[in-house]
């Protein structure tokens, strides 16, 4: 039954829409059967910001035959830079440079050291984990760098001050990122690229791709939105933590492969991924509103990330 669902010609993005259906089912026929608020809702699309922003720069990663297990500790040494900038008296446009400019530099160091050296995706971005992590706590000091936010706080406001954006500017700055980006993976040669290397990279190489600088550009965007959702996380817990984020690379990638991406590649839905944030998010938002402690929230986030690879491999399988 499972595998004839998955030969069945369903968008990405529908399967991911018709799974969120189903969890918002499931937790409204738990006693006692309440719907979810307005506000629950405004509070669930910016708890699904950081991951779902994340996840886009992932999809990219993953859909070109990689991986990356350093977003967590590198949104952390993103947002540790851009409080820091901020504390020296930065102005906010520097500020968000020194943010998204210390992402780039994560993504191209990762790229470096796979491509460059010819080292396995696995193993270096779980070495860049701890290193990146090492870093953060180096420059802040092993503390949180408490600076102005200079504004950034207004955008991660669950409930905008200027009614007039509906919910807060950061889920906008979201569904701008995901725009352009499923622009970029479905209409653009770089978007091409990156799925033909994704699916076969020795054919890819033979049909002219560049497959280098494709893998290394997939690695450097995602740099860059991590760069992005660290300057909003930043803005929402308005102090630079180098502790923070552990874990947000499981759910990330969960909502990458919820929304599509296989793990070996060759395929990705941003809108999709986008989805799947939302479903990670709304998940913890019924668990609280439930009572259940976070023990209970972390076990079920954590068997649906198996679910999602469970259905990838069954999808892989029956491709195959």
């Amino acid at each position: 039954m499972v595998e004839r669902l998955t030969r069945m010609k369903i968008p990405a993005a529908t399967r991911s829409l018709l799974g969120l259906a189903l969890v918002a089912c499931v937790f409204v026929a738990l006693p006692p059967h309440t719907l979810p608020t307005i506000a629950d809702l405004r509070t669930v699309a910016v708890h699904a910001v950081l991951v779902g922003i994340v996840g886009i720069g992932l999809t990219l990663v993953i859909a070109a035959g990689g991986i990356d297990l350093s977003v967590g500790s590198a949104v952390s040494l993103c947002g540790v830079v851009a409080a820091l900038a901020a504390k020296a008296g930065a102005p906010l446009v520097v500020v968000l440079l020194a943010g998204v400019a210390c992402g780039v530099l994560c993504g191209l160091y990762n790229a470096g050291l796979i491509w460059l050296l010819r080292l396995p995706a696995f193993i270096v971005t779980l070495g860049t984990l701890g290193l990146f992590r090492g870093v953060a706590k180096w420059v802040s000091g092993s503390r949180t760098v408490v600076a102005p936010t200079l504004g950034l706080e207004e955008v991660m406001q669950p409930v905008p001050r200027n009614g007039a954006w509906v919910v807060a500017p950061g889920v906008w700055v979201l569904v701008a990122l995901a725009v352009v980006f499923g622009l970029v993976l479905g209409r653009t040669v770089l978007g091409r690229h990156i799925l033909a290397m994704g699916g076969n990279s020795e054919a890819a190489r033979v049909a002219g791709v560049p497959v280098r600088r494709t893998a290394m550009a997939a690695y450097v965007l995602c740099g860059l939105l991590v760069g992005v959702a660290a300057c909003l996380q930043f803005g929402r817990i308005t102090v630079g933590d180098p502790t923070l984020n552990a874990g947000l690379e499981l759910e990330a990638i969960a909502a990458a492969v919820i929304g599509g991406a296989a793990l070996t590649g060759g395929t990705g839905s941003i809108l999709g991924t986008v989805i799947g944030a939302v479903m990670m998010a709304y998940l913890r938002n019924r668990c609280a509103a439930l009572g259940w402690p976070n023990f209970v929230q972390d076990m079920l986030v954590g068997h649906l990330i198996i679910a999602a690879v469970a259905i990838d491999r069954v999808r892989a399988i029956s491709r195959g």
